[in-house]
C-alpha cells in the first residue's frame, strides 16, 4: 500500500481508547478529555476487523496506543487477537507504564515485544506535577517489569521542556549506562495549551548533545530517532526532532482513532 507521495504504508497505530489515568500538562487539560459515548467508540471486534483489513493491504506492524491503552478493559485479549492476524509480524505499545507492572508478562505472551514508555523526569514531585497526580514509582516498576519479561527494545520518551526537565538531561541519559533502554528526547510540540511552561519551554534537541558531548552517533535503525550512545553504555540515547528536523518524508504510518477515523498524520 502506497500513498500519493509513493511512501509505503505498512504501520498502523491503533488508539484503543481516548481515556487516560494521567493528565500530563503538555497533553490534555486538567479535567481530561470529554469521554466519548460508548456507541461512538470502536468495539474489540471492530478493531480486530479493521486491523485484519489493513494487514490484507500490506500493514505488518501495529502499535497499540491511547489515551492510555492499559485502561482499556480486555487489553490483553485484544493484543492476542491482533497478534494472531495473518501478516502482522510486529506489535508494540505506547504507555505511561503506571499500570504496566502486573500486566507486562501477559502482554509479552500476547505478542507485545516492543514498548515505549513516557518518562519526563526522575524527580517524584516533578513527575506528580507534570502528570497531575501520577506516581513515579509505579512508572519505574512498569519499566523494570517490561525489561524483566523480555520486552525489547524498551524506549523511554521524555518531552524536553526548558525550565522543567532540561536540568535532568544528564541524569536521564545515565539510565542507559546500566539498563538496556533507549532514552529518547522529544521536542515539545505546539499542541494544546503549553503557555504555562513559558516562552523558553521549547528547546531543540541539540541541547542534549551540547550537555553531553561524549555521546557518539550510532547507525540509525529507526525512521524517527537519531541515535547516540555514551561510552560503555548498555543502552542508547535517541533524539526525535519533529520541529527542527522534520521526518515526514520517511513516515510509513496510518493512525486509527478510538472513534473509528483513519488519519495519515498526527
Amino acid at each position: 500500500m502506497r500513498d500519493k507521495y509513493d511512501r509505503e504504508v505498512n504501520y498502523l497505530r491503533i488508539s484503543v481508547t481516548d481515556l487516560c489515568n494521567l493528565r500530563c500538562r503538555y497533553c490534555m487539560p486538567a479535567e481530561g478529555v470529554k469521554k466519548l459515548p460508548q456507541c461512538s467508540t470502536l468495539t474489540h471486534e471492530e478493531i480486530v476487523e479493521i486491523t485484519r483489513a489493513a494487514a490484507e493491504l500490506g500493514v505488518n506492524k501495529v502499535r497499540i496506543t491511547g489515551g492510555e491503552p492499559l485502561v482499556h478493559r480486555g487489553i490483553v485479549q485484544l493484543c492476542r487477537d491482533i497478534g494472531a492476524i495473518p501478516g502482522i509480524r510486529d506489535m508494540a505499545m505506547t504507555t505511561n507504564a503506571t499500570l504496566l507492572a502486573p500486566l507486562a508478562p501477559q502482554l509479552k505472551e500476547a505478542g507485545i515485544n516492543r514498548i515505549n514508555i513516557s518518562l519526563d523526569t526522575l524527580d517524584a514531585e516533578k513527575y506528580k506535577s507534570i502528570t497531575r497526580g501520577g506516581c513515579l514509582d509505579d512508572a519505574l516498576a512498569g519499566i523494570h517489569a517490561a525489561l524483566e519479561c523480555g520486552m525489547s527494545p524498551v524506549k523511554l520518551n521524555a518531552v524536553l521542556i526548558g525550565g522543567f526537565n532540561d536540568n535532568e538531561i544528564e541524569k536521564l541519559c545515565a539510565l542507559t549506562i546500566d539498563l538496556p533502554v533507549e532514552m529518547r528526547f522529544i521536542e515539545l510540540m505546539p499542541i494544546g495549551d503549553n503557555r504555562e511552561f513559558g516562552e523558553g519551554a521549547y528547546i531543540p534537541n541539540t541541547t542534549v548533545l551540547e550537555r553531553l558531548p561524549e555521546l557518539a552517533p550510532m547507525k540509525t535503525d529507526d525512521g524517527v530517532a537519531s541515535l547516540f550512545a555514551l561510552p560503555g553504555a548498555r543502552g542508547r540515547v535517541g533524539l526525535i526532532s519533529p520541529l527542527s528536523h522534520e521526518f515526514c518524508s520517511r513516515c510509513s504510518r496510518l493512525r486509527l482513532t478510538s472513534d473509528g477515523y483513519l488519519k495519515p498524520c498526527l
